[in-house]
């Protein structure tokens, strides 16, 4: 469990307002609590790296601040781990999904209870999307459930992507053994699963963007034991190359500059920091809305795990009414997925098996003001206007 004795951080630049006839006042009145507050290593963490940088005149191509930032991810999934950086996290799922010499065409199964990136990756692989439910508790695509859903197939399934759901890590022992069995490749996408991504032994890929728990701006990385496929992922990440000036496939610049990696590495060095904050600020709205009894927050957020993000589950159907409600009393919220991947246009006419699980989540799970530097005040103001919230949604 995460320890919480933490001081409590300075809030910096969020402008707030009082919930309408609410006991508890944001500690200022202009406009909402917003639902995302980014924050990465600041300036003066960064300097350093930038001036490493400059002494060493190396600013892209896998100069040395980029070798550190890829061997200090790799000590995080252990000693048979490689790690290759990518511009982001979609462009590492795509090119991990070519790496892997899968047949163009193929169905990849994937939830339909994710972000669009994951189905575009697939896409840009030259494979198409096949959207499959999620668990009732889980919010994630298990094991068992794909065993199952193979046989319902529309087609020849190359590979499944399950996503670990905002943060929380899949069954990985039981995606190992669905591999095993079936023979059929599984790619984890943890975009959010920075903190508990630890076993490279299925391919995971994380991502770095700047609304992460740990980020830097833009970017992505493949963790891997399989080390012909991480060297397969590198060339496709700089145009084929394989130590000549030669390219020996089709491929892309998807590189991660000196200046990412500065970012990363000065956010390497205040994690430890950072995931105790998170962990507070998580206590701290866990035991402020942990009274209503029509609010659930996924298993282990804020104790076993972090992220940068909190989506809690209200009764089925309440999301639109109760966001609505958050909305007029200064609470931002967001659908971090919408009504699922399958309803995006852009994937109109794609295959895809009952989705009931999917539906109920859309109409349910809504995102509440999460920042690692939340206070006490904020999350005592989210609590009481989410209680009103629902209380209007449930009359």
């Amino acid at each position: 469990m995460l320890a919480v004795m933490w001081p409590q951080a300075r809030l910096g630049g969020c402008a707030l307002r009082p919930a309408t006839n609410s006991s508890v006042h944001a500690p200022s009145t202009e406009g909402p609590i917003l639902v995302a507050r980014p924050r990465l290593p600041s300036a003066e963490a960064i300097l350093p790296y930038l001036r490493q940088i400059d002494g060493a005149r190396w600013y892209s191509n896998f100069g040395p601040l980029l070798t550190a930032f890829e061997a200090r991810l790799a000590e995080r999934f252990g000693p048979a781990a490689t790690i290759v950086t990518a511009v982001n996290a979609t462009q590492a799922l795509t090119l991990t999904l070519k790496a892997m010499n899968l047949e163009p065409g193929g169905l990849c199964a994937a939830p339909a209870w994710t972000f669009v990136a994951t189905a575009h990756a697939i896409l840009e692989a030259g494979l198409t999307p096949w959207f499959v439910d999620v668990d009732h508790d889980s919010w994630m695509l298990e094991p068992d459930q794909m065993r199952a859903a193979l046989t319902r197939a529309p087609g020849p399934v190359r590979a499944v992507i399950p996503v670990a759901a905002f943060g929380r890590s899949v069954d990985l022992e039981g995606w190992k053994a669905f591999r095993d069995e079936t023979g059929v490749p599984v790619l984890v996408d943890a975009a959010a699963a920075f903190d508990s991504a630890h076993d490279a032994e299925l391919p995971h890929v994380v991502s770095l963007h700047a609304t992460k728990a740990l980020g830097v701006g833009e970017g992505g990385f493949l963790a891997t034991t399989d080390a012909a496929l991480a060297q397969r992922v590198r060339q496709l990440t700089t145009y084929g190359f394989a130590g000549s000036r030669e390219s020996h496939m089709p491929a892309t610049n998807a590189k991660l500059s000196e200046y990412a990696a500065a970012v990363g590495l000065a956010a390497l060095d205040g994690w430890p920091g950072d995931r105790l904050r998170f962990g507070l600020a998580a206590m701290n709205l866990r035991l402020a809305a942990g009274r209503l009894e029509d609010v659930t927050f996924q298993p282990g957020w804020g104790e076993a795990w972090v992220t940068s993000v909190c989506v809690v589950r209200t009764p089925d159907g309440t999301a639109s009414a109760v966001e609505a409600a958050l909305a007029k009393a200064g609470v931002d919220t967001r659908r971090w997925w919408g009504e699922g991947c399958h309803r995006s246009a852009a994937f109109a006419g794609l295959p895809h098996d009952d989705l009931g699980v999917t539906e109920r989540l859309a109409g349910a799970t809504i995102g509440l003001p999460f920042a690692v530097d939340q206070t006490p005040e904020e999350a005592a103001f989210i609590a009481e206007a989410l209680d009103g919230a629902l209380r209007q949604a449930t009359a």
